[in-house]
């Protein structure tokens, strides 16, 4: 059965990133070390009413959108227009934000595939983006009038649920680029963009489909902002850019952040075959639950199981680690440990984008993914900016009596973590993302041979 299942390549990658004009500047700000997290004027306008002010977050007016107001209800965006004219009218007016980012990253990895409308638009072609969360702005707006102000619910228009399903994302991708395979949008929290991608990689791997447009796309949202602010899990008490500190011994909590990752996978053969430039292959994917009940804590077993799946059916051991890396307390040090338990303490690297961008919620893992195809490309470690510092204690659950992992403390690793990019031979890289409710994915890529 094995020999019978597709190989998978990366053809095409696009997105929308914090500060960057496209992916080259994306690429050029990531390697030279740069952070793209900010003060953000949405926060410190509410004072102490909010923990946090930092996020990585996108303007509408950097993304050469325009908001066209609603005569009728206040603060609601009727719709948007693309100054640069890469979106028709009618695509625009189903889309909240982050779906016009998925459309224009899909446009934008679709060209550098080189797939032609005929290969877009046929039965071959799916789509599998998903988003973290609903298109909360619209619906606030929209229920403000409504509840609060207690205008007609019909004067919300005929788009206010489009513009906010969970499906939103595919949905307007698939409408633009008239593709006539699977269109889907699966959500698995903070592991959602790895996710889309993965299961894309199923769809051509066992032969559903020729070549999949996949991804995940968090839009700015500041009730999002404002939902993890409230939990205290948020990074506070760091200027901007030493917000993100993955494994560092200071560490408080994540930078909440937005943006977007598309990439272009395709049947390998058949992307072979019409010549088009193959950025990796895609070798493994494998995901699972914890299966401990418990909505938030990392599992360490439940990441042992992530890793022995990955690992069954490869020989391959990967060059670099893209972790998840949140800056979380408990989830650093977990899953620190568990990459050490699966691969041993030398031989690898570990990069953690986070510190750069910050924790792009449902893009996350296909933001990432584009970054670890990068680090392929240029041959170049990502850093883990701000780990200064690692804890030289072990930490407190490395002492109870059912521990059973590596008891040596974080800083034992101090080599693997580099705090600036540099240059390695990279033939492949493992990329991880997990998410609340336990649900964790893996994926393995690696350099065309």
């Amino acid at each position: 059965m094995q020999n019978a299942l597709k190989k998978v390549a990366v053809v095409g990658m696009a997105g929308v990133f914090p500060t960057c004009t496209d992916l080259n500047d994306f690429r050029d700000k990531l390697f030279a070390n740069k952070s793209l997290i900010r003060e953000w004027d949405k926060a410190t306008i509410h004072g102490k009413n909010i923990r946090s002010t930092v996020a990585g977050f996108v303007t509408e007016d950097e993304m050469d959108l325009e908001i066209v107001p609603s005569s009728i209800l206040e603060n609601y965006p009727e719709t948007y227009i693309d100054k640069l004219n890469r979106i028709s009218a009618n695509n625009l007016a189903t889309a909240d934000v982050g779906s016009i980012w998925a459309m224009l990253s899909s446009l934008d990895a679709i060209k550098m595939a080189g797939w032609t409308d005929k290969e877009t638009q046929s039965e071959e072609t799916g789509v599998v983006i998903g988003s973290g969360g609903a298109g909360h702005e619209i619906l606030r707006a929209a229920w403000h009038n409504f509840f609060e102000l207690k205008k007609k619910s019909r004067l919300a228009g005929s788009h206010n649920v489009d513009r906010a399903m969970v499906y939103r994302d595919a949905a307007n991708v698939s409408c633009l680029i008239k593709n006539r395979g699977v269109c889907e949008s699966i959500g698995s929290a903070c592991a959602t963009g790895l996710g889309n991608i993965g299961y894309a990689y199923r769809l051509i791997k066992f032969g559903l489909q020729d070549r999949v447009i996949a991804g995940g796309v968090e839009g700015t949202s500041f009730e999002t902002f404002l939902g993890f602010d409230s939990m205290q899990v948020l990074s506070k008490g760091f200027s901007p850019d030493k917000s993100s500190r993955p494994f560092d011994v200071n560490r408080n909590g994540f930078v909440c952040a937005f943006g977007g990752g598309v990439v272009a996978l395709e049947d390998y053969d058949l992307a072979k075959a019409r010549g088009a430039k193959i950025l990796a292959v895609v070798d493994e994917y494998f995901n699972n639950s914890d299966g401990d009940g418990d909505m938030f804590a990392p599992s360490f077993s439940g990441q042992q199981r992530l890793w022995k799946g990955l690992l069954k059916n490869t020989s391959k051991k990967p060059d670099v680690v893209k972790v998840h890396g949140t800056s979380t307390p408990a989830g650093d040090a977990i899953e620190l440990l568990s990459v050490v338990d699966a691969l041993g303490d030398k031989g690898y690297h570990i990069s953690a984008p986070k510190s750069q961008f910050g924790h792009m919620l449902g893009a996350a893992g296909a933001v990432e993914f584009i970054a670890s195809v990068l680090m392929l490309e240029n041959q170049t470690v990502l850093p883990c900016l701000n780990s200064d510092e690692l804890n030289q204690n072990p930490e407190g659950f490395q002492q109870n009596e059912n521990w059973t992992g590596p008891n040596t403390p974080l800083a034992s690793f101090r080599d693997l973590i580099p705090q600036q990019s540099f240059k390695k031979e990279i033939n492949t890289v493992t990329c991880l993302n997990y998410g609340f409710g336990g649900t964790n994915s893996a994926i393995m890529i690696s350099k065309d041979n």
